[in-house]
């Protein structure tokens, strides 16, 4: 099965009907607007309430904004893109080992989505990792390339505390008490996608990854500094996230959107390909426990603002989540208040 990952075949002259999707779904890459760039904040500014009130703002427009002099040593992001670039270049049978298709897998390789329900491929493969604790899972981690499993837990435990600092920020910005969110979301797990994006025949045919949200609470990724392909979804138009010098992009999850009873959203976005350069990114989400029981806070509630979504356990959430197809409604819309 391992054949399938577009890091070992030989890529074609065109794209394999495989990948092509019906011309009503394509990304229509001449309409996408490049100019509009989200929202970036200096979490370094020593104005917090002003912070404060950017985080609210960008997750209120977009759902997305990116963050600048957040803490994260440059040298670890770099060391964390280069290792994730190594390892995509191993010989084939070194890649096969950590190949499934098995999406409850805490640690697979794989390729486009989820295979086992999809009609239409993604260009994408991907390296799944569950993130936290480390101790029990750093020992299943590839052990080539060497330096990987260093550079992967160095960067994952800085990650870890920026979205932990975020989720403060988001607490804040909603007139809640600093730590909400966190408490609320339990002993949070943390999973990590390393993606690759080879350059692709015919990237109007296809995507890296189809339309979607996260069903996490908050993702946190590391683009390439040089490839662009990640878009939003904004007032019904697509709009390029512009990769800036060290860097992280932010986007709310799901269950941001029903902790905050909708008045922060979980946008739509997407990964595009292009014919010229392969692409990497590093997509690192902080997820509810499965027991954490997701309601929006009474704060929330009431005043002719009754809960939009029934009360779940994040378990329920992410179970139903693999149980379908990207292309499927978005899955917070199963979760409504009858």
């Amino acid at each position: 099965m391992a054949a399938q990952l577009l890091s070992i075949v030989n890529h074609h002259s065109s794209l394999p009907d495989t990948y092509v999707r019906p011309e009503s779904q394509r990304p229509r890459l001449h309409e996408v607007v490049r100019d509009a760039n989200i929202p970036t904040i200096d979490l370094g500014s020593p104005d917090v309430s002003r912070v404060i009130a950017q985080v609210g703002d960008a997750c209120r427009s977009f759902g997305f904004f990116q963050v600048v002099n957040h803490g994260v040593p440059v040298e670890l992001m770099l060391a964390m893109l280069t290792v994730a670039s190594e390892f995509f270049r191993l010989p084939p049978e070194e890649k096969a080992k950590h190949y499934s298709d098995d999406p409850a897998k805490k640690m697979r390789l794989s390729t486009s989505f989820n295979i086992r329900k999809e009609t239409v491929r993604n260009w994408r493969d991907y390296l799944r990792l569950h993130c936290y604790p480390l101790e029990e899972f750093v020992p299943g981690w590839p052990s080539n390339p060497a330096s990987f499993k260093e550079a992967v837990s160095a960067y994952c435990r800085e990650v870890r505390q920026l979205g932990f600092r975020l989720l403060r920020l988001i607490s804040l910005s909603l007139g809640l008490e600093e730590d909400y969110m966190v408490k609320v979301l339990g002993e949070q797990e943390q999973h990590m996608a390393i993606n690759y994006y080879p350059k692709c025949p015919e990237p109007e045919l296809t995507y890296g990854l189809q339309a979607h949200t996260d069903p996490n609470a908050i993702t946190i990724l590391l683009q390439e500094p040089k490839v662009p392909g990640l878009q939003v979804l904004k007032d019904g138009k697509w709009i390029a996230v512009n990769p800036q010098p060290n860097a992280f992009v932010i986007n709310i999850g799901d269950q941001l959107q029903a902790l905050s009873n909708g008045r922060y959203r979980s946008v739509c976005h997407r990964a595009v390909v292009n014919s010229d350069k392969d692409r990497m990114s590093v997509a690192s989400f902080l997820c509810p426990c499965n027991s954490a029981v997701i309601s929006p806070p009474e704060k929330l509630v009431g005043d002719g603002s009754p809960a939009i979504y029934r009360s779940y356990t994040y378990d329920e959430y992410y179970k139903k989540f693999w149980s379908r197809n990207l292309d499927d409604e978005h899955c917070l819309e199963l979760f409504k208040s009858q």
